[in-house]
């Protein structure tokens, strides 16, 4: 059985999408490209994917993960086109390998975002970062099925930052007006339990500094992976899987991948 790790993206309206609308959707896919699909045993078999911290309704994304099960060896890059082609756009499948190494979901241990601050002039976004940072802990509420529960923001922030509009991911920037004031911030967050979300950063950055922007913010998820403590990054989590096949194509150059898609 050959297993397939895959980056999606969630862009444009397409941010909007349910975890379970794309699960639909990434179903139906696979049986457009004709995927060969290992099944679950059991009364009520299904295709064997198994889905990576996604991102919230409502937030776009670069960077989402899953890996699916095959039966049958496929070249990986044929596989993402055919997969690529049978989704909508805005779900879009931007990456596959073979996974040649163990526990992907234990290498998604943070986030970058970038949250988009229409009508907030930047330098009240800058002395709202200033005092979430010199913060100790920042408490805010969310109302959960379990009633409001109320926990620290601030811990699981690794780093945030404002940064040039210049310097922004562009797939938040499409369709914004550009005559007015806009701040961008770039934010880095451990993934922890309770989960910290970006609405929960920017409650606490209302909470600190009462910065709070007159239309909803524009989140996008830039990158997840494993965090780096050292340099503060957080870096690729299938690199592992083409380092091992750059290391086994070189050890043996007849080594191929698999049968066509």
């Amino acid at each position: 059985m050959q297993r397939i790790r895959l980056r999606y993206t969630k862009r444009g309206r397409l941010r909007f999408t349910s975890h379970r609308d794309f699960q639909r959707a990434f179903e139906r896919a696979l049986r457009r490209a004709e995927v060969p699909m290992a099944y679950s045993a059991g009364f009520t078999p299904h295709p064997k994917v198994s889905y990576a911290n996604a991102a919230p309704t409502g937030t776009g994304s670069e960077a989402e993960y899953l890996e699916i099960a095959l039966t049958e060896p496929r070249d990986p890059e044929r596989l993402r086109i055919l997969l690529d082609e049978s989704l909508p756009t805005g779900l879009d499948i931007v990456e596959a390998v073979e996974a040649r190494t163990s526990g992907l979901a234990d290498r998604l241990t943070a986030s970058v975002w970038e949250l988009r601050l229409d009508g907030v002039d930047i330098e009240d976004a800058r002395r709202a970062v200033d005092a979430f940072d010199a913060a100790e802990t920042v408490e805010v509420q969310r109302l959960t099925k379990n009633g409001v529960r109320t926990f620290d923001a601030r811990s699981a922030v690794a780093g945030l930052e404002c940064v040039p509009a210049h310097s922004a991911d562009h797939s938040s920037q499409a369709d914004r007006p550009s005559d007015r004031p806009c701040a961008i911030l770039r934010l880095v967050v451990r993934h922890v339990t309770p989960a910290v979300r970006p609405d929960d950063v920017l409650s606490g950055l209302r909470a600190v500094a009462d910065l709070a922007p007159p239309v909803p913010a524009a989140v996008t998820r830039l990158a997840q992976g494993l965090f780096d403590e050292e340099t503060g990054t957080v870096t690729d989590p299938l690199a592992p899987d083409r380092e091992a096949a750059k290391a086994r194509s070189t050890a043996d150059p007849t080594a191929t991948a698999t049968a066509p898609a």
